[in-house]
């Protein structure tokens, strides 16, 4: 038996309209049967009981308050997101045009509103910008996995408020991934096999060949096994359509003989004959868009909006959802409990957190503490063993300051008695030089008397 797994209002009242809507009128007057414990007894009613027209309130209810999808586009840039969602959705969206100079993938997020006859729609459109245009692409998938987490919490902080209102939330939760492979008729790029292995426990992948009119039929088959093979060998859970309900059962097993679709977009109105079809012209002829020869577009288009799109917002809740739920709670310190273990209280569990919290608080704090003391004395060791090597070089500079002192005042006095010695020499000079001048001055003092005489 398949797994009851946790559902939201919404989504069990969807059920509860197509279950109820399969159940044929009961006339006024039919017999009412009970089942006792024996037998089987007939009771007539006097009317109509009325609760045949459950379907129609809950039907009302839900139309009046309106619907959310979610998509994500990943892919590179250029490759033909914004306009094959233009053409799923038959409309122009307000989008801006990315360069391929983006130091990092951003994630850009449009909400629109949509109605078609009496059903609303809020559409939002989540586009990776500057995917796949980094030289390192280690980090390209982190930027969308922090995205659908963040969705995810914001979701559950909802649930475990106090006073909540579910019912009127935003949800901005992802409900699907089309990821845009690029046509390049060999295999898929590490980067796609990498990225889609991250996000298959996330959110629901659907893998689309972009711009497939550039290849030929044949090409295009090859390329479609070769992309399953890899995607089953690297163990890549995609989205596979559910073929238990009898009426889109033989529906959903052709999608899934078709994955992955290989689609074609365009805005443009061609005339083809009579008719004025979206296509894209080319000299040697029209691709149309909406033409099952040409590509799987009317695949793609059916599957999402016709067909699956509550099954893919009831797989979000209760499979990708439910499974960070799960993790988020056993992170926090929540389980549950056997059947045959014994109930347990809420506020005696919260006690049980809150005290094991507070201990390991103070462990945690005791630990800050010591590793605040053990770099506090490190601290002080190298500033001790600092001032050590300062003292050192200190003392090793004074006594050089002294030696260098006393070879000074020894040169000085080097200096002071050659200096003394040069004055002692000169004064001799001197007074030789005078004895020498007055005995040149006397001798012709002496011929001079002696000539008189």
């Amino acid at each position: 038996m398949k797994e009851q797994l946790y559902k939201t209002p919404e989504i069990l009242s969807l059920r509860l309209v197509l279950v109820l809507c399969s159940l044929p009128p009961r006339p006024s007057g039919h017999p009412f049967k009970t089942r006792s414990n024996e037998e089987m007894r007939s009771l007539e009613l006097s009317g109509q009981v009325g609760f045949n027209s459950l379907p129609h309130q809950v039907v009302r209810k839900l139309v009046a308050q309106g619907f959310c999808f979610n998509i994500l586009c990943v892919g590179e840039t250029g490759i033909g997101k914004s306009t094959l969602i233009n053409t799923l959705f038959n409309t122009t969206f307000e989008n801006e045009e990315a360069d391929h100079y983006e130091q990092e993938v951003k994630l850009r997020s449009q909400t629109y509103e949509l109605q078609e006859h009496t059903v609303k729609l809020k559409l939002t459109i989540v586009h990776t910008v500057g995917f796949g245009d980094q030289i390192n692409k280690d980090e390209s998938c982190k930027p969308i996995l922090d995205y659908i987490e963040a969705q995810f919490e914001k979701y559950l902080e909802e649930e475990l408020k106090i006073k909540r209102s579910l019912s009127n939330y935003d949800d901005t939760r992802v409900h699907i991934c089309l990821y845009f492979i690029a046509p390049t008729g060999h295999t898929l790029k590490s980067l796609d096999l990498v990225t889609m292995k991250k996000l298959d426990s996330k959110v629901n992948i659907i893998p689309v060949i972009a711009k497939a009119d550039i290849m030929s039929k044949t090409d295009l088959g090859n390329l479609k096994k070769k992309i399953m093979n890899e995607l089953q060998s690297y163990g890549v859970q995609i989205y596979q359509f559910p073929n238990e309900d009898e009426e889109v059962g033989e529906i959903n097993s052709s999608l899934n003989a078709r994955l992955p679709f290989a689609v074609v977009g365009s805005t443009e109105d061609v005339k083809i004959g009579n008719r004025v079809v979206k296509a894209r012209s080319y000299p040697w002829g029209a691709v149309q868009v909406e033409n099952e020869e040409h590509c799987d577009f009317v695949h793609l288009r059916e599957m999402l909006l016709r067909v699956n799109m509550d099954d893919l917002r009831e797989q979000t809740h209760s499979h990708h959802y439910e499974l960070y739920r799960r993790c988020k709670l056993q992170e926090m310190g929540f389980k549950d409990t056997d059947p045959d273990s014994q109930s347990f209280s809420l506020q005696e569990m919260y006690e049980a957190k809150r005290r094991e919290f507070l201990k390991e608080l103070q462990h945690r704090e005791e630990s800050m503490r010591q590793m605040f003391v053990n770099k506090v004395k490190e601290t002080e060791a190298e500033l001790k063993e600092k001032e050590k090597e300062l003292h050192e070089r200190f003392e090793v500079l004074k006594r050089m300051h002294q030696e260098e002192k006393r070879n000074l005042e020894e040169k000085r006095r080097e200096l002071e008695e050659e200096m003394n010695a040069f004055n002692r020499r000169k004064v001799a000079a001197e007074t030789l030089m005078g004895q020498a001048l007055q005995g040149c001055s006397q001798q012709p003092l002496k011929k001079e008397k002696d000539k008189k005489k």
